[in-house]
Order: structure tokens, then sequence, then C-alpha cells
């Protein structure tokens, strides 16, 4: 059985590596799963391969758990197509997203084909490894799209900021106006300029000198 050796690169981490062999009789999901068993990744979230040129633009599109949208537009799956179905180049290149909520892009180049699998190894099988993949930050939960089976293709703006709602508190620490110690203070002040002219309590205010009825 002949074997595809592909390179699989980070698109922004392009010192980061791993050459993986690929039965040709195997699936794309077969090399997707392969490629996050050599990441250290969870696999489970939507992504697509799409089939290449040699200036990494996308044509047409294979997909693994697809939104409502795909699934309409009838988009192939990836445990349905094998890899032998798209390959007619020596050097087949394919523009792989991870992940679409907080996608990871690699470039996928076909680097040789070899004739003959070895006896006892198991396929896929990642044959080299260069740099460490980063860390799979954005894979945040989505309860919203796990109660529908539909995860969300969209931004995600509030996660993407890495919110808390804790920070609300310290924010409003930060914006409060300070008006109500503005007032308290206006107060003091009138009460305090009242009390140096002797104009306060009622009680207090008498002119020991002013002649009484008595006097008159």
């Amino acid at each position: 059985m002949a074997l595809y050796r592909f390179r699989v690169t980070f698109e922004d981490y392009d010192d980061v590596s791993r050459d993986i062999d690929v039965k040709s009789n195997q699936t794309f999901e077969d090399l997707h799963k392969a490629i996050h068993q050599s990441t250290g990744y969870n696999p489970e979230y939507p992504s697509s391969f799409y089939i290449s040129n040699d200036q990494w633009m996308k044509g047409e599109e294979i997909t693994f758990m697809p939104n409502q949208k795909r699934i309409d537009r009838k988009i192939p799956l990836m445990e349905k197509i094998k890899l032998s179905s798209f390959i007619d180049d020596p050097h087949q290149k394919f523009y792989y997203t991870f992940n679409f909520d907080r996608p990871f892009d690699f470039h996928v180049e076909l680097m040789k084909i070899i004739l003959d699998d070895a006896p006892g190894t198991t396929y896929p099988a990642v044959v080299r490894s260069v740099g460490e993949a980063p860390k799979q930050f954005g894979n945040v939960f989505n309860p919203a799209a796990a109660a529908t089976d539909a995860p969300d293709e969209d931004f995600d703006f509030l996660h993407e900021m890495a919110y808390n709602p804790e920070d609300a508190e310290d924010f409003s620490e930060v914006t409060d106006t300070g008006i109500d110690d503005v007032e308290e203070k206006k107060v003091d002040d009138e009460e305090a300029e009242e009390d140096e002219f002797g104009f306060g309590d009622d009680e207090e205010f008498e002119d020991e000198d002013k002649p009484g009825r008595d006097d008159y």
C-alpha cells in the first residue's frame, strides 16, 4: 500500500512542523486527527481542508463537524473522502483550518509518495516533529453551540477579549463619578459657613446685649 508523506506547518508559526505518513486509502479525517495527535490538541472541533494551489489559495472544501450552512451546501465530509481522490500533483497542497471559532491555519504539502508501508507500523504515523505547538488557547467551550449541535463560526468578542464578569466591579470603581462625595462636601461647607457667621441653630442664636421687653 502506497504512503503519502505530508509536511504540516502552522501558517503563523513556520518554525513548527510535523511530517506525517498516511496510507493512500485513508481519509481526510484520518489526517485531521493525526495532525492533532502530533500537536496535542483536541481534534473535536469544526475544521476544513481546502484544495490549494502553489500560492495557498483556497479551492474545493472538505469539512469536519459541519454547521448547517455547510450541510446545506453539501460540502463533502472528511470521513467519507479518501486522500487519493485529491492527489493529482506530486507536491499536492492543502490549506487546512482547524477550529473555526478560534482558528489555527496550516499548510499541508505532499513531500513524497512511498511505495511500501513499513510492516508493523500503525498509520497515520508522525515520523518527524519540529518545534512545540502553540497553546490551544482558542478552544473555549460554547454552551449555546453544544446545546444545538451547531458550532458557531461567528466571532465571540467577549471570549476573545478574555472577558471576566468580575472585571465589571473594577470597571465600576474606575468610572465612579464622585457626585455623591461632591454633594456631601458642599453641604458640609454650607454648614461651616453658617456657623462662622452665627446663622446656625436658632436656639444658639441669641444676642445677650439685645434689650428685653421689660427694659422699655
